[in-house]
């Protein structure tokens, strides 16, 4: 049994518990984050922000003085990178004193990622290089959900790797689809799963998604989805992506948020950026009992 002092915050409504440990002393175990993240025994949440310097993280080669940010799903599970995770992150760093500049870096497990709090308080992460690349099977991923009369329907997926992996389908029926039951993919495709989103294009520079979470479940946002999401649109609709960022609006359920894409080398990789709101909405301390 121990106590946990937190913070509860959101980017979009995609919804997390933050905490720190600075002597590197919390490393929960996943019945713990579960605990945590469960909307009626616990905080409630769809992810955990665990607030540690880097030399306490294993697999950490970068400044070990950084503040890393130790994500875990809502099941517990370890995930690589959270777009939206990231933006509350800073704030809450910003807010608890812990860094006292609007800009920082911080450590992820898809690499270090820098950080602008904004004068109207909304936050503009670098979210590094996209890859749009091809499934075992071909250069897409068949995609199968429920809608909401329970038939079958299936999607070819683009698969996008932002830091942790996307299959994003296309179609302008996203708010029929049953995403309470997690989608289907071919054997052997995504062997660690995938988040899957739904996208409805309205035009070159704005699109609407549905997201299903990998460790989750459908979220009202899920941020490097929307950059999944925007860099698949672009190439989609021959969008020409050069040195100067072009911007694309993704509306999600909970809000929406602004991705910019551009290619600072011509032969380099696409590059990101997230920008979007992330809020603080209240702090507190629980006990976690013994779950053993």
């Amino acid at each position: 049994m121990r106590d946990i002092t937190f913070a509860k915050g959101h980017g979009t409504r995609n919804d997390f518990v933050v905490f720190t440990d600075q002597a590197g002393m919390l490393d929960l175990e996943p019945v713990e984050v579960r605990f945590l993240c469960d909307r009626r025994g616990g905080v409630g949440a769809d992810g955990l922000l665990r607030a540690v310097r880097g030399k306490h993280i294993a697999e950490w080669e970068g400044d070990p003085d950084v503040w890393f940010m130790d994500y875990r799903n809502a099941d517990g599970s370890i995930a690589e990178m959270c777009g939206n995770g990231v933006r509350v992150f800073v704030r809450y760093l910003y807010e608890s004193g812990l860094v006292n500049e609007r800009e920082v870096t911080i450590g992820t497990r898809a690499g270090a990622r820098h950080a602008v709090l904004l004068p109207d308080d909304r936050v503009r992460v670098g979210m590094g290089p996209v890859r749009l690349h091809e499934g075992l099977l071909g250069p897409t991923v068949p995609i199968t959900v429920l809608d909401g009369a329970l038939v079958e329907r299936t999607w070819d997926a683009q698969p996008v790797d932002v830091g942790n992996p996307h299959a994003v389908a296309f179609t302008d029926d996203i708010g029929v689809l049953d995403l309470t039951r997690q989608p289907l993919w071919p054997a052997g495709e995504f062997p660690l799963g995938v988040n899957a989103e739904f996208v409805r294009v309205h035009n070159e520079g704005h699109v609407g998604m549905r997201v299903y979470e990998r460790g989750v479940g459908e979220t009202e946002s899920c941020g490097t989805g929307t950059v999944a999401v925007a860099a698949a649109s672009a190439a989609r609709l021959g969008l020409e992506i050069g040195a100067e960022e072009r911007r694309i609006r993704v509306d999600v359920p909970g809000g929406a948020v602004v991705v910019g894409l551009s290619r600072p080398e011509s032969d380099g990789p696409l590059m990101a950026t997230l920008t979007g709101p992330a809020q603080l909405v209240f702090r507190g301390k629980i006990v976690i009992p013994d779950l053993g």
